[in-house]
């Protein structure tokens, strides 16, 4: 769609050309005056971009990120300078350890005034360096194509992430003669054959081995391929932390979340496997429980690990095969190989698969509400599409625990483990896949993070249903709290609003739900409605896990 270089057009003209050039079909933000000539001319084109106003910053970054981490393609999000920018950081931050690819356009003081401090300015590129994968500020419209481009490729090559570009109010009001750029086209690295004939005689070698799959870059038809490596070779399979949808949780070979709440047979497992074959996870702090289940540098396991970044490849763990690969390069050719003889681990990972099956059946908390009971009923009635979203607390271990994701692109949860996540993902997964299901789960304190994002939902009729689960307080860190100071409990008590009545403030519905057996038929008056729907889930606070309570925890303390 390349326009004639002798017809100018203003820097923001150019911007959204730019951005309709690489596919983009809708934008998040919030407005503000830094950036008022792109708003024009997201304005000129409305018909083909749409943008979704959101009520602060931090709620429009997450579904931006949400929407890059379902859709593969970047999420894009437009804030103001200063506070705006601060408060998208969330976001960027969360794409960044998430591996998901995003563009924040943050809009910029004018050239003239840069470096006096003037209103709300903010040296972008020395904010950003840490949280994002390139950041620049455009000085010249008519290169503002250049930049894009790379934005985008950038955004999704190797291991994807965020990129943050700051725009100048005045640099978007130029008049310029540009040529716009193609779509942008990834570029991932695929493994070499001599290595996929190492991991073969590796395999071949193995009496125990394991597979772990996350990471950012998955496609859907990844995960179709990695299934049939697995299935080939009856490889145990288990997903990083809130990966879950990387492989089907129904399949023979699925054995288990690795990550917060794992099943402790499952990390006896990992610890006693000869062959960990990682693709895409980083392997971080969450998914090695601390680096216990592999201990850097060298890991007792033999490691093969594949990862799109070859900067990420041994910089903690020494790999004996690491493979410079994009998660889908790697399983496309995995697929292909030669299948091994797996006569040696069939009881392996039959064994662990009953670990997995055995962990997953519903327990009993305290209170009358069972959390566990009732994702085991939404396990048989959410459709095999339906989006589940979270944000962070111990809420999200029900699920984790729980619930079993079928197919990729069905869960949109922040590895990088922040708050008040779960409102605004569910907003961006109503918005991108319209005729799905879309429920999302949040902790009280989760929830008010970003609740004020259930306008947004009403606004655009995004109905997904939000649940909240309340039990009055900073769940996690008071667990935290009762193990390291028992009985001191300090800065972690809330006191919150009827939930159900403030979604109805919001034209939402709401209810409240006090037992397993109301939630089955709110439920259904949610899935019924014609707007956003909100279940409050009110839970006995003394259900901090689905294994023990504060007061065993406290006494656990206590007693050293």
């Amino acid at each position: 769609m390349a326009k004639a270089t002798t017809v100018k057009r203003t820097g923001a003209e150019i911007l959204i050309d730019a951005l309709l050039g690489h596919g983009v079909e809708r934008a998040f933000g919030v407005p503000g005056e830094s950036y008022l000539a792109a708003l024009d001319a997201l304005y000129g084109a409305r018909n083909r971009i749409a943008f979704t106003i959101c009520r602060q910053e931090g709620g429009a970054a997450y579904m931006a990120e949400a929407w890059g981490k379902l859709t593969g393609r970047p999420g894009i999000c437009f804030v103001t300078r200063g506070p705006g920018a601060t408060n998208a950081a969330i976001g960027v931050h969360a794409a960044m350890q998430d591996s998901t690819p995003m563009i924040l356009m943050v809009g910029q003081v004018a050239r003239d005034q840069a470096d006096r401090e003037a209103f709300q300015e903010i040296d972008y590129t020395r904010m950003f360096a840490p949280l994002a994968k390139w950041v620049a500020q455009i000085e010249d419209a008519a290169r503002i194509p250049e930049y894009v481009s790379r934005a985008f490729h950038t955004a999704l090559s190797g291991r994807p992430g965020p990129v943050v570009l700051a725009l100048p109010e005045d640099m978007l009001r130029d008049s310029a003669t540009a040529i716009d750029v193609a779509m942008a086209t990834p570029v991932r690295p695929s493994p070499a054959r001599g290595q996929m004939t190492a991991l073969r005689t590796l395999l071949e070698k193995a009496q125990r081995p394991l597979m772990i799959v996350g990471g950012g870059g998955w496609t859907a038809q990844a995960s179709v391929d990695i299934q049939a490596y697995a299935k080939a070779n009856n490889l145990p399979t288990g997903a990083a932390f809130r990966r879950q949808d990387c492989f089907d949780n129904h399949d023979p070979r699925y054995v288990g979340h690795i990550g917060i709440g794992i099943n402790p047979a499952l990390g006896k497992r990992l610890l006693d496997a000869d062959l960990i074959i990682a693709v895409g996870p980083r392997l971080g702090e969450i998914t090695t429980v601390g680096y216990t289940l592999l201990q850097p540098p060298v890991p007792a396991q033999t490691l093969v690990h594949v990862h799109p970044d070859p900067n990420e490849l041994n910089s903690v763990f020494r790999a004996d095969l690491a493979i410079a690969a994009g998660p889908a390069e790697f399983a496309a050719l995995a697929r292909s190989t030669k299948r091994v003889d797996h006569a040696a681990w069939d009881d392996w990972a039959g064994a662990a698969r009953a670990d997995y099956l055995k962990h997953g059946e519903p327990v009993q908390m305290s209170g009358e509400l069972q959390l566990a009971e009732i994702v085991a009923w939404m396990n048989e009635v959410l459709p095999d599409d339906a989006i589940v979203t979270n944000g962070a607390g111990n809420y999200s271990i029900w699920l984790h625990r729980f619930f079993r994701w079928r197919h990729f692109g069905t869960q949109a949860a922040p590895t990088l483990g922040s708050m008040g996540y779960g409102v605004p993902a569910a907003v961006a997964a109503k918005l991108a896949a319209p005729e799905r299901t879309v429920v999302s789960f949040n902790g009280d304190g989760c929830f008010l993070m970003n609740g004020q994002e259930l306008a947004t939902a009403v606004q655009y009729g995004a109905n997904a249903i939000f649940l909240v689960v309340n039990n009055g307080m900073y769940g996690t860190i008071r667990m935290h709290q009762e193990r390291t100071y028992p009985g001191r409990v300090f800065g972690t008590e809330l006191v919150n609003p009827d939930f159900a009545a403030l979604a109805r403030a919001y034209g939402a519905n709401g209810e409240v739900v006090t037992r397993t057996a109301e939630f089955k038929p709110a439920f259904e008056r949610a899935l019924a409605a014609d707007r956003p729907s909100l279940i409050e889930l009110r839970i006995e606070p003394e259900a901090i896990t689905p294994t023990t309570t504060l007061t065993a925890l406290r006494r656990q303390a206590e007693a050293g």
